[in-house]
């Protein structure tokens, strides 16, 4: 199928006319290392769209833009409701709260720490900038994989500002908007919102399809510019989400780790083996009720001789989260968990420079304060006589206050015209308290949305407990040369310390084995990144191919695991090694190619003699897009398809046939109408053309006898919509 479109796409073109466009793909100042930089100047393997090519694209969530960066991709640990990033097969995809991702997500230069707090909604965008490889020196925090950058529009003194709708499949709405300009001459304003609701795609047979959309996002901007050397930004933003929930398929697999599909499952007396992976008997569908908000001050004083930036920032998440575990119409397990997250963090950072030296200097301090729960609720009644109306299950709430102090530098010294020297380092100090109960509770109504208040918890006892603390010290460097054989091509080499900081384990069932520091906490990881890579810009710079080739060595490696509905990490040994090339051609007026290869060989040592993979860490990773558009009647029209591969990969450590997923190729295509004004445009989409069914997250409960059976999460199916957008 994804054959067939991108022929019937060239045997299109053939007949077209050749009046054509600019082409979109053109290159992205990024700030990368925290100064403005042509793409191709920077010694990083970066991707980076702006907001208009994304626009042009019909690029608006992070999956799109992730699946045009190689190496890149999401993990929805469990479903939509949040997502974290995987580069170069590095990936974290669990699903409470209390892990930090291994690959740093940044909203305007604030690190966003809970995964829940990571589904914010693209709209009203300057830019995106993914840089692979770990970035600890500039950065700081847990990026040894790399890190995504979302940096949206600012507030300036021109009127502008534009409005967006989208109708589509399962009655989709989607409206984003924003407005800004000046209120006086010394302060700017900027408002933006978007909404988005769809039906579910999950149908429901008991009634209530699953996985439908509502999301509210708002955000507004103050800039007071009071001089040409002073500036204060103020942002101010709100997210909520409340979908329902209980997205799994249940596959009968009765033998640990083998899928038994035409074996009943005789716990639960059922089996769903009508072969639609997009409908389910679901009796007590859950929800994810998220709330996420923030306020930022960013301040930038020029000094004669040097530029001061302050940022501080306080965001909150708060999360209630449940679903049908089983995934069947038996009332028996729903999981659930809970996230009260207030997060504070403070940047002071100096920068200058003179003709021969660049360097950057500053402090970073984030205090995390955390609870949240996790558990289940359980029927049948397991225990003392239970009250009237109740089920019993398991609490298990957990508290984790972290507090990191750092400094950096990063120096960069022009050893000749054409050759750069850079030296980095950044000294981290963690200190972190957690505090972990497993609780057996009456839950006196369980269909009550705050379930876990106190108010409807009966405890029957405290089954295990366990409190810890940690100081660790964790030291990130680099050592680069950056060499211009001319204005068109840079290689560089490098080596790169990357860290990322320890933490607890939150585990839902009662263990096995005693609650000790060995099992619920884990150590920070290390890791030896050495890196050689080029830019290459050649038919006048309409072109540019970039690759890296790079071998990484872990000391303490976080290993991430899921046992059954248990998400553990720990400390191992690993390795890895890979290269990519991407390539950005306009081959000629109006077109636009892209292309990206991805190879990645991860070796974790888990213990024993055993080496396995690495979650979410496919070999292979190919994207490309071809994007065509000539002039007709007074405007432009653009045709444009899309296509992502991952080769196998694996969603646990034990790599049973049950948590595996072959490769798979996901295509899109889109037509978009414009006029020469460009005052307003007309798209047209349709995502997954081939239909077709892939797996996004597996959770084996085979090996656990009170289920036999294996959750099987899917990702979206064929999905059309039209869009008109109005700009002023």
């Amino acid at each position: 199928m994804r054959k067939s479109v991108f022929a019937a796409i060239a045997a299109l073109i053939i007949f077209l006319p050749v009046t054509l466009y600019a082409a979109v793909l053109e290159e992205v100042v990024v700030t990368a290392q925290k100064r403005e930089q042509r793409l191709q100047d920077v010694g990083i393997a970066v991707t980076a769209m702006s907001g208009d090519q994304m626009e042009a694209l019909g690029f608006d969530t992070a999956q799109q833009v992730t699946a045009m960066a190689p190496g890149v991709s999401t993990v929805q640990p469990n479903g939509e409701a949040n997502y974290s990033i995987a580069i170069r097969g590095v990936a974290n995809s669990d699903f409470t709260t209390n892990v930090e991702s291994p690959v740093a997500v940044y909203l305007d230069e604030v690190y966003v720490s809970q995964m829940s707090g990571t589904g914010f909604m693209l709209f009203d965008m300057e830019r995106v900038e993914i840089l692979r490889g770990p970035q600890g020196t500039l950065y700081g925090r847990n990026a040894t994989g790399g890190l995504a950058h979302f940096l949206t529009i600012k507030p300036s003194q021109e009127a502008d500002g534009y409005a967006k709708v989208t109708y589509g499949d399962y009655d989709q709405f989607k409206f984003e908007g924003a407005v800004g300009g000046g209120i006086t001459d010394e302060v700017s304003g900027r408002i933006s919102i978007s909404h988005h609701k769809n039906d579910g795609y999950i149908e429901n047979r008991l009634g209530g399809d699953l996985n439908n959309a509502d999301d509210l996002a708002v955000r507004a901007q103050l800039l007071f510019e009071p001089s040409d050397t002073l500036s204060l930004l103020f942002n101010v933003r709100r997210f909520e989400q409340d979908i329902d929930t209980g997205f799994f398929e249940n596959v009968s697999s009765m033998l640990p780790g083998v899928y038994t599909p035409a074996t009943p499952n005789p716990v639960l007396g059922y089996i769903d083996n009508d072969g639609d992976v997009y409908a389910g008997d679901y009796d007590d569908p859950g929800f994810n009720n998220l709330e996420t908000g923030g306020f930022t001050m960013t301040a930038n004083k020029e000094f004669e001789n040097f530029d001061l930036t302050l940022i501080s920032d306080y965001s909150t998440v708060e999360r209630q989260y449940i679903e049908d575990s089983d995934a069947s119409p038996v009332s028996f397990f729903n999981f659930f968990l809970t996230t009260d997250a207030t997060q504070w963090s403070q940047e002071l950072r100096v920068d200058s420079s003179t003709d021969t030296i660049r360097w950057v200097a500053g402090i970073y301090y984030l205090h995390l304060d955390i609870e949240d729960s996790n558990g289940g609720i359980t029927d049948p009644f397991i225990g003392p006589a239970p009250t009237a109306g109740a089920e019993a299950g398991l609490n298990n709430p957990y508290d984790s206050e972290l507090r990191s102090l750092s400094v950096f530098g990063q120096i960069e010294y022009a050893l000749a015209d054409d050759l750069n020297f850079i030296v980095g380092a950044r000294i981290i100090r963690d200190d972190r308290d957690f505090s972990f109960t497993v609780e057996a509770v009456e839950f006196l109504n369980p269909d009550l949305r705050n379930f876990d208040v106190d108010s409807n918890l009966n405890s029957l006892g405290v089954i295990a407990a366990y409190q810890g603390d940690r100081s660790d010290t964790e030291v990130s460097l680099r050592l680069q040369l950056d060499w211009a054989l001319s204005d068109d091509t840079l290689i560089y080499g490098s080596w790169n310390r990357g860290v990322k900081g320890g933490g607890y384990n939150a585990p839902i069932f009662p263990l096995a084995v005693a609650y000790t520091d060995d099992v619920m906490s884990f150590d920070p990881e290390e890791l030896d990144a050495f890196e050689f890579g080029f830019k290459h810009s050649f038919m006048d710079g309409r072109a540019r191919l970039n690759g890296a080739l790079y071998f990484y060595d872990y000391s303490d490696y976080q290993a991430f695991n899921i046992v059954g509905v248990d998400t553990l990490t720990f400390n191992a040994d690993a390795d890895s090694k890979g290269y990519e090339l991407e390539l950005q051609v306009s081959p000629g007026e109006g077109w636009d190619i892209l292309v990206g290869v991805a190879y990645n060989d991860i070796e974790v040592d888990v213990g024993g003699g055993v080496h396995t993979t690495s979650v979410q860490s496919p070999e292979w990773n190919v994207n490309a897009l071809v994007r065509y558009e000539w002039a007709l009647d007074n405007g432009g029209v653009a045709i444009q398809a899309d296509t992502n591969y991952r080769s196998e990969h694996t969603f646990s450590l034990a790599g049973m046939p049950v948590n595996s997923e072959d490769g798979y190729s996901i295509s899109n295509v889109a037509l978009t109408y414009r006029p020469v004004s460009e005052k307003w445009a007309l798209s047209a989409f349709v995502e997954n053309v081939a239909d077709k069914e892939y797996i996004v997250q597996t959770f084996d409960l085979s090996t656990d006898a009170l289920f036999g059976m294996t959750e099987q999460y899917y990702g979206r199916p064929r999905w059309w919509g039209v869009s008109v957008r109005y700009n002023w």
